[in-house]
C-alpha cells in the first residue's frame, strides 16, 4: 500500500511510519524536520515542508496514494484550531488530487461513550473534558470537516495515550467506544490506524479504540 503520513515525527506519527515500513508499505512522510523520523531516510520518501496550511503545496504529497494517515493535532492544551486548520488543508489537497482514503487521530471524548460506563469513568471523562476543552473543541470541528468532505474518512478515537509497547491486543468499536476503555499506547493507535485503512466498515465512521 502507498501511504502518506502527516505528523510523522510526533508520538503516534513515528509509530505509523515505523510499523508501515516494517510491513512493507511505501511510505511518504510529510515533515518539517526529517531528523525526527524513526527510520533511516533511505526507507521513506521524505516531503519536507515548513508550512502545512497550503493545500496546493500538499497536493503532490497525497496524489496517487492508497491512503493518507494523519496524526496532526495540538501538543498542548492550547489548541489554537490546529487540528481543524491543518486537516482542512489535507482534505483540500486530497480532493484536488482525487485521493479518497483518509484516517486521522481524534480522541475518545469527541465521540459517544457506552451508556453503561461505570460512574468513575464518567466522572474522569468529565474532568478531563474540562481540562482539555479547547483541544476537544478543535477535534470536534475537525471531525465536522471530515463529515462534510468527499473523502472516505475514518476518525480513530483513543483515550489517554501512553508510551507503552505495541501489543495488537485492543478493542475497537465502530461508531462507539469500548466500555471502561481508559488507555491505549501510541504504538497500538498506529497499529489500529493501519489495520483500519483497508476496512470498509470503518469508512465515514468514528472508531473508538482502547484496551
Amino acid at each position: 500500500m502507498r501511504i502518506t503520513v502527516f505528523g510523522a515525527t510526533g508520538g503516534v506519527g513515528q509509530e505509523i511510519v515505523r510499523q508501515a515500513v516494517a510491513a512493507g508499505h511505501e511510505v511518504t512522510a510529510v515533515v518539517r524536520d526529517p531528523a525526527g523520523l524513526p527510520v533511516p531516510l533511505s526507507e521513506v520518501q521524505v516531503c519536507a515542508m515548513a508550512r502545512l496550511d497550503d493545500p496546493e503545496a500538499l497536493r503532490e504529497a497525497v496524489a496517487g496514494r492508497d491512503a493518507v494517515l494523519s496524526a496532526l493535532g495540538s501538543r498542548t492544551r492550547r489548541a489554537d484550531g490546529i487540528a481543524e486548520r491543518l486537516t482542512g488543508s489535507v482534505l483540500a489537497a486530497m480532493e484536488a488530487a482525487g485521493t479518497r482514503r483518509l484516517l486521522v487521530v481524534s480522541a475518545a471524548p469527541v465521540g459517544p461513550r457506552p451508556a453503561d460506563d461505570p460512574l468513575l469513568d464518567r466522572l474522569v471523562r468529565k474532568g478531563v473534558g474540562a481540562a482539555l476543552k479547547e483541544v476537544y473543541a478543535d477535534l470536534t470541528r475537525m471531525e465536522a470537516a471530515l463529515a462534510r468532505s468527499a473523502t472516505d474518512w475514518t476518525s480513530v478515537r483513543p483515550p489517554k495515550l501512553t508510551n507503552g509497547p505495541l501489543t495488537g491486543r485492543y478493542r475497537t468499536v465502530v461508531g462507539g467506544f469500548p466500555r471502561s476503555g481508559r488507555t491505549l499506547s501510541r504504538a497500538d493507535v498506529a497499529h489500529a490506524m493501519l489495520a483500519l485503512a483497508d476496512d470498509p466498515a470503518a469508512v465515514k465512521q468514528g472508531v473508538g479504540v482502547a484496551y
